[in-house]
């Protein structure tokens, strides 16, 4: 009997389609940054359908502002996002290394490689990389060293006040503050137009007194945090209809006053109050000659918390006496109002130490871009400190590959084309920077290779010259941190995207026609 002729299933064609599909919008989306790596890369204009336009070459804003459709290119976007979260630098190389592993992955598996396999020599691949790096981190011997300033140039796109604006502001919240969990440097970072640069040990918020007759600065502060209503509780409308419930309204009433007064009595001079404020609190506190500041956010109240040890509270907080409030309430040096830049600061507050990284612009277009440049920038400086710094421009990748390419012929079977992977994906950072400062990326790649097979250390290339020379030496280092995520987070996204067997479009949510839901109510 004679058998038929094996035809290609439905399955294996979906499967490939699926591939091709995601691995080309992950490449579309990497090719809208990529232009923008290196000392030589250019900016990205985005428009949207009003007209605004938004210049930058960071590439977390760029990714943020797309509009992209491909749930693949979204995975990518979501991956930028979570790379900036966690060490504030890094997003470009982060796309193109996982564009690179998800492009080669793929040519691996239509050459009929499992998957399975090369995800298994990739893991393999990655680790070990992740490993060489942290072998080569040089330590950043504290703020003096010339290499941490070198790692806030080159995060802060060669910006000489911007890095040392990220270098004045680690100094002064110090390295303990900067070992803190959760602490990042970058986030007290703010931007204003017609300001000059400035660190100082405070903090601002975007808001102004209640009103001109309250006092404009303070010297010293002592500080009442209330995150919620400085109103009185509350009463339903029902209520104040019997006698019972009209007595209940005075008693909250009194009370509430009485709150007051003792926040008066504790020498309270600035309150700051999440919600809004009545205005029976409002002329009261604004006789006693104390700052309100309303509608702060939770955000900025647990800031001020933090940096000048008050306790926030509720409104019930306000029955407390004595000592009990005087444990509530934080302190600072100064607090004023600046009247040319539109915000409150809170100087030398006795609580954490915490230093505000403020950056003049001259207009709103370059004010945002010179945050996220000074994000960067404190970044960097952050996490080469804690810990330690390689070798930048694509140079400390190239160095690993000799240990790679062992690492691939050690390996059985087919996960040795996982490897395969890696190893295009750690040659792409200097490939870009080449073909960006406008030279042929696999002449460039090659006459790397040639340096490091002859022994030499950390090179790269000049982008100015085009010679090969040495990294260190010419002042080119990136964080080791930011490195290792960003290698962590390609390789994440990559196999997540080539695990993908089909696309499916999942069925919306339907609401039951209106005899069904009749149905349901019986």
């Amino acid at each position: 009997m004679a058998s038929t002729p094996r035809q290609p299933t439905v399955e294996v064609d979906e499967r490939k389609s699926a591939l091709l599909s995601n691995a080309g919008a992950i490449a579309a989306v990497a090719s809208a940054v990529e232009g923008t790596l290196g000392p030589k890369g250019l900016n990205c204009m985005l428009v949207d359908r009003f007209g605004e336009v938004t210049i930058s070459n960071d590439g977390c804003a760029i990714l943020e502002r797309m509009e992209v459709s491909h749930p693949a290119g979204r995975l990518l976007i979501q991956t930028a996002k979570a790379q900036d979260k966690e060490v504030g630098d890094g997003t470009t190389t982060a796309c193109l290394l996982a564009s690179t592993l998800i492009s080669a992955g793929v040519e691996q598996v239509l050459r009929g490689v499992p998957v399975a396999k090369v995800i298994e020599g990739m893991r393999a691949g990655i680790q070990e990389a992740m490993n060489l790096l942290r072998a080569r981190s040089r330590p950043v011997r504290g703020f003096d060293d010339p290499l941490l300033k070198q790692a806030a140039l080159i995060a802060g796109r060669g910006q000489e006040d911007i890095a040392a604006l990220a270098l004045k502001g680690a100094r002064i919240a110090g390295r303990r503050r900067l070992e803190e969990r959760g602490f990042r440097l970058a986030d007290w970072v703010v931007a204003k137009e017609r300001a000059e640069n400035e660190v100082f040990c405070g903090m601002t918020i975007e808001k102004e007194p209640l009103n001109r007759q309250m006092p404009r600065a303070l010297t010293p502060a002592r500080i009442l945090l209330i995150d919620d209503a400085l109103e009185p509780e509350e009463i339903e409308e029902e209520a104040l209809a019997t006698e019972a419930g009209f007595e209940r309204y005075r008693e909250l009433q009194e009370a509430f006053r009485k709150g007051l007064s003792r926040v008066i009595e504790a020498g309270v001079n600035l309150v700051m109050v999440g919600r809004g404020v009545a205005d029976v609190a409002e002329q009261v506190l604004t006789e006693a000659g104390v700052m309100v500041v309303r509608r702060v956010s939770a955000r900025d109240l647990a800031r001020a918390a933090e940096h000048t040890g008050a306790r926030p509270i509720k409104r019930v907080g306000l029955g407390v006496q004595g000592l009990e409030m005087e444990k509530l309430v934080g302190r600072a040096r100064r607090v004023y109002y600046d009247e040319k830049l539109g915000h409150l600061r809170i100087m030398g507050g006795k609580g954490k130490r915490t230093a505000t990284l403020l950056v003049g612009a001259s207009t709103a277009e370059v004010r945002a871009e010179r945050q996220r440049i000074a994000e960067d920038a404190a970044s960097a400086v952050q996490h080469a400190l804690l810990g330690g710094i390689v070798a930048g421009g694509g140079a400390a990748e190239m160095e690993i590959l000799p240990q790679i390419e062992r690492l691939r012929a050690s390996l059985p079977g087919m996960a040795c084309y996982g490897v395969d992977c890696v190893l295009a994906a750690l040659r792409r950072p200097l490939a870009q920077i080449s073909a960006n400062a406008g030279f042929n990326p696999l002449e460039k790649v090659e006459q790397v290779r040639a340096a490091v097979a002859a022994g030499k250390e950390a090179v790269g290339i000049d982008c100015d010259r085009g010679e090969i020379c040495e990294m260190f030496a010419l002042g080119v280092v990136d964080a080791t941190n930011v490195k290792l995520q960003a290698l962590k987070t390609a390789a994440e996204v990559a196999e997540a995207v080539l695990r993908i067997n089909l696309i499916i479009r999942r069925r919306e949510k339907s609401h039951p026609p209106a005899a069904d839901l009749e149905d349901e109510k019986c």
